[in-house]
């Protein structure tokens, strides 16, 4: 299968960010959250240029793609995070949770509106399995959906800003290296949380001091890998596959974020759980393209024989 190597880079990437939303809670509750974050995402941005230097990547853009540059900082990185950190504190983590859910749906219909990209049957199951999936895992063990808040709307929009950026990483990613694009992106989207976190939290500076070495490990290994090489591979495939197609395996991310967080953190799986992981990956299969790249390549086999 053509795409295969990009959904193994999906699924790595995914596992990745499963894995760093553990680490995110111990960052965030040892620091204030708007500074720290504004740090990390600088921190891995500077190691994406680090790593594009030696892999002679790295030039300036054109006119044209700073445009694509700056809409996509203001986007994917300074409003998604902006809203989401906002959000969650006067939110419930299970309203929050299932709205994050929809980003594969809104990326869809992002390039339906955009990009002119047409949904088969196949692949709107896989949006539907995938969405229920999210729904499951996330209620499980809960005591459901609290009354919609001011903070679901936050993070509605920050899941909103990361769909439409995805559209404009897929358009810039045309003329210029997606993993370029991630570097530029992760600087000037960090500079313009780093301001807003002295507006927010004047006193973030100067409490990064009591941080142990234990804790900036985590900080670094965030950074580096979920942050700069994450972004990197995520933005690269869909540059390759299409948003759409890339967005599905968010669903994966989920489900790994509660298994890590089990292991990591002693928090509880369900069976509830589970069989949010089946509807998961059922619509990662579906709405990848995965299925009907398949059932394709089986077909010419036939009318070869």
């Amino acid at each position: 299968m053509k795409n295969l190597k990009i959904y193994l880079i999906l699924t790595g990437v995914m596992f990745l960010w499963g894995l760093n939303v553990t680490a995110l809670k111990i960052i965030v509750g040892n620091f204030p959250p708007i500074t720290i974050t504004s740090l990390r995402v600088f921190t891995a941005g500077v190691s994406v240029f680090i790593i594009l230097f030696f892999l002679k990547k790295v030039r300036l853009p054109s006119r044209k793609e700073w445009i694509y540059i700056l809409g996509g900082s203001i986007l994917n990185v300074t409003g998604h995070h902006l809203f989401l950190g906002i959000g969650l504190k006067v939110t419930s983590a299970v309203n929050g949770g299932l709205i994050l859910g929809m980003g594969p749906l809104l990326t869809a219909l992002m390039a339906i509106l955009f990009l002119g990209k047409r949904l088969t049957f196949v692949r709107t199951l896989g949006f539907i399995f995938g969405g229920i999936g999210v729904s499951l895992t996330v209620m499980a063990g809960s005591d459901g959906v609290s009354g919609m808040s001011i903070g679901d709307f936050y993070v509605f929009l920050s899941i909103l800003s990361q769909a439409i950026s995805f559209i404009i990483i897929s358009k810039a990613a045309k003329t210029l290296d997606p993993r370029l694009l991630t570097g530029y992106m992760l600087i000037f989207g960090s500079i313009l949380l780093f301001f807003i976190g002295l507006w927010k939290e004047p006193d973030g500076l100067t409490s990064l001091g009591s941080g142990s070495l234990g804790l900036w490990s985590v900080f670094f290994a965030s950074a580096i890998f979920a942050t700069a090489v994450g972004h990197m591979l995520y933005n690269y495939a869909i540059g390759k596959a299409g948003p759409a197609e890339a967005s599905i395996f968010l669903n994966l991310n989920t489900f790994l974020s509660i298994l890590f967080a089990a292991i990591f953190l002693g928090e509880h799986i369900t069976s509830s759980h589970l069989l949010g992981l089946i509807f998961i990956v059922s619509g990662v299969i579906f709405g990848s393209g995965a299925l009907e790249e398949l059932l394709l390549k089986n077909k010419m086999k036939r009318n070869a024989a």
